[in-house]
């Protein structure tokens, strides 16, 4: 819960500061990304914890990371809203990618943030953002290296 916090509060701070594109480094990711657990607040569940084997998550097969010094940072397979919508926050470097994305009506975003040199990345997924009751499914995944030639 402490990282989660962390990682929250770092999407805050740079969300906060107007620092929405800073790509660093070039470099060309192809992940795969084992589920751990997920953190759920919706109607029936208040910020509850569910591993991989209380719920049924896909794991990622085959997350792609591309970024380009100094603006261009390209996400693929994390889900379908990243893979079709343009990228809001870009923040990639030797240490971290950090990415958000809203929907036209900014009633649902989701944000990621992979930390390069352990492979941990949460993904997380906010509807209904104008209303009070807002919906949140964090989900938390362990990443390696995969072959290139998968």
């Amino acid at each position: 819960m402490k990282k989660l916090l962390i990682v929250l509060s770092f999407l805050c701070f740079s969300y906060a500061n107007a620092q929405n594109t800073n790509i660093t480094i070039d470099a060309n990711l192809n992940l795969t990304c084992a589920f751990e657990k997920v953190i759920l607040k919706n109607p029936d569940h208040n910020f509850e914890t569910f591993t991989k084997d209380q719920i049924k998550r896909d794991d990622i097969r085959k997350l792609l990371i591309e970024s380009k010094s100094p603006n261009s940072l390209i996400i693929k397979n994390l889900s379908n809203f990243i893979d079709k919508i343009e990228l809001e926050v870009k923040i990639s470097n030797k240490d971290i990618v950090l990415i958000q994305a809203f929907d036209d009506e900014r009633n649902y975003s989701e944000s990621a943030v992979l930390t390069i040199k352990t492979g941990e990345l949460v993904h997380e997924i906010t509807k209904n953002i104008k209303l009070e009751e807002k919906e949140k499914d964090i989900s938390f995944y362990s990443c390696k290296k995969s072959n290139q030639n998968t």
